[in-house]
């Protein structure tokens, strides 16, 4: 793949992208489960719908290639487990969401975290390595004006 000549990921068998989020934790943890809002920053799983029994389906935006994601959360940890596949009936978990409030509460720190499949070559472990650091700043923009949008307005003083 000519267009990532960085190395720095090849030999890595995990990766995590992170960033720190203006908003409380549990606005954050409850867009990462929502399918719905997968589809606006997940690239591999692009505008989702519905398909029942909590399954999404959405496309990549590399090669229009259709995917299913069945987000499951696990409220206790603040983290979010993707369920990821070709089909609806073929998922298997592959990504983890984990959320850290920062202790004003006002925060957090939201985490994509992979582990690279045996069967994942460079150019495709590379490309997931370079979505998840885009990904984080997705999800952070949109909580950000999400969030911002909820806030009831100000009186001029």
């Amino acid at each position: 793949m000519t267009a990532m000549n960085d190395n720095t990921h090849l030999g890595a068998t995990a990766h995590c992208a992170s960033v720190l989020c203006r908003v409380p934790a549990s606005r954050a943890l409850d867009f990462l489960v929502d399918g719905l809002q997968l589809g606006r920053w997940a690239l591999g799983c692009w505008q989702t719908e519905p398909a029942g029994e909590g399954v999404v389906r959405g496309h990549s935006l590399f090669d229009g290639q259709p995917a299913w994601v069945r987000p499951v959360a696990d409220l206790q940890a603040l983290s979010v487990v993707y369920h990821v596949g070709g089909s609806a009936q073929a998922l298997a978990p592959r990504i983890r969401a984990t959320v850290q409030p920062e202790p004003d509460g006002t925060a957090c720190r939201i985490s994509l975290h992979a582990e690279r499949t045996p069967d994942m070559d460079d150019d495709r472990w590379l490309r997931l390595v370079r979505c998840h650091e885009v990904e984080v700043l997705l999800i952070d923009a949109q909580l950000l004006a999400l969030h911002q949008a909820a806030k009831p307005p100000t009186a001029p003083l």
